[in-house]
């Protein structure tokens, strides 16, 4: 490695991402000295993002180094670490990932990881995400490449499928609700250890301790509170249902499943009330999604002149860790990242993309054994892992068919619609992403 890591942001204009992870990255000795290379294709955004990471660097009187370009390739040459958080089109279309599954039914919260809204998403961003790929082979072959970008899961499964950059997704659901449970229990997150594992959105903690024992009666008896309770009606009532906690939140993973968003009564017991619900993108897109891009920037350039104190101190994201492990002062980092399943978790489809304990280090990602899931979460799993594996097959492919035959198993569209209906449905919204799906000759499905 070099003396001085070169550390690259595809998708910088994601600002609250590049501005946490950059702070993060820089309290590390061995990187303080880093180039930080910042890329989008969105001028405006770059700008705000140069500024604030160079608002970043001076608090901290790094010696790091500051390049910002549009130019993907120019951005990728000879990084060591690459951080992806892009969005491959515009509003416009990938509202549609939302709308029209609502005329059949499909009611969708966020739409990003997948079921239809998800699939067609990763459909949009896989071309981009592969040729990205290709850029740091030809550019950073020896860089490690972490994901941030959703659909996590299927990105990261194509990208491993075809890639040899060495390549994980990462997620702060894992710690960030491990976090939250320890808080229900009265626990120091330091003092608590755990084994999530599953497929990401869909990881079960397997294992929860604190100081050594078995956490779990505590959380039950904390979920018994009215006002724990409240917080993640969906995740609580799989927990009271299943016996073990799913790691992302209410919101997601009342799509994931048949059991809370296919009718108006159980969407209202479940999906509007609880104090930590969000509305989620159907909102977001009711709410017109110009009118929040106006108050983006109205609120970052007030941000900006106010001057305020810079925050130096390092957040709970893994990647700055991670790379600190890879190009940095080498120190062992463990982590959950998203992985190919080949010998982590038995009763989950082999290839398939998982996540997982990996151990990042000086070589990359050695991830983890787990074992096989308790059957009654490995049920659920498989779903949508089988769901995954058809989509990446089909964009891989190009064979419409796939797509198809992944969205009729979707848990919550198979709850509501019929065979014929998902059919018309696939073809509305195939018709809907013709000019940003290259990697499909026909949409004959």
């Amino acid at each position: 490695m070099k003396d001085m890591p070169k550390i690259t942001f595809i998708g910088a204009g994601s600002l609250g991402f590049t501005r946490g992870l950059v702070r993060d990255i820089l309290t590390f000795p061995e990187l303080a000295d880093s180039t930080i290379s910042l890329m989008d294709i969105d001028a405006e955004r770059l700008e705000f993002s140069q500024t604030t990471v160079s608002r970043i660097i001076e608090a901290g009187k790094y010696p790091a180094k500051l390049e910002a370009t549009m130019n993907r390739k120019q951005a990728l040459d000879g990084a060591d670490a690459v951080l992806c958080t892009i969005l491959a089109s515009p509003f416009d279309i990938w509202k549609h990932d939302i709308l029209i599954p609502k005329k059949y039914g499909v009611d969708t919260n966020v739409g990003d990881t997948r079921g239809p809204s998800g699939v067609f998403r990763f459909l949009r961003t896989a071309p981009v995400m592969l040729d990205i790929c290709k850029d740091m082979e030809q550019v950073c072959p020896d860089a490690i490449l972490l994901n941030y970008t959703n659909p996590m899961a299927m990105l990261c499964r194509a990208l491993q499928g075809q890639s040899k950059i060495q390549i994980t997704g990462l997620c702060h659901s894992v710690q960030g609700t491990a976090m939250m449970l320890a808080n229900w229990i009265g626990a120091k997150y330091e003092e608590c250890t755990y084994v999530s594992a599953g497929i990401n959105h869909q990881s079960f903690y397997v294992e929860f301790k604190w100081k050594g024992e078995d956490a779990y009666p505590l959380i039950r008896k904390a979920v018994e509170k009215p006002e724990i309770y409240q917080e993640e009606i969906v995740r609580n009532e799989m927990f009271k249902h299943l016996g073990y906690y799913v790691t992302e939140s209410s919101g997601h993973n009342s799509e994931y499943n048949a059991w809370f968003r296919k009718r108006p009564d159980l969407i209202e017991k479940y999906c509007t009330h609880g104090t930590g619900w969000n509305p989620g993108i159907y909102g977001y897109i009711m709410d017109e999604y110009g009118k929040r891009e106006g108050t983006w920037k109205k609120n970052v350039e007030a941000e900006l002149a106010r001057n305020e104190p810079v925050n130096l101190k390092r957040g709970h994201e893994y990647a700055a860790s991670i790379i600190n492990a890879y190009c940095g002062d080498g120190a062992l980092f463990q982590f959950n990242g998203n992985v190919r399943n080949f010998g982590l978790i038995d009763n989950l489809p082999p290839g398939c993309c998982v996540e997982v304990p990996v151990l990042a280090s000086k070589r990359g990602f050695s991830p983890m054994h787990v074992g096989p899931l308790p059957p009654q979460c490995a049920a659920l799993v498989n779903i949508s892992a089988n769901n995954e594996e058809m989509a990446v097959m089909g964009s891989l492919t190009g064979d419409p068919r796939h797509i198809f035959w992944s969205i009729c198993y979707d848990p919550l569209t198979s709850a509501v619609c019929s065979l014929d209906e998902i059919r018309s449905m696939v073809k509305e919204m195939f018709e809907m992403n013709r000019d940003y799906l290259p990697q499909f000759k026909h949409f004959d499905i």
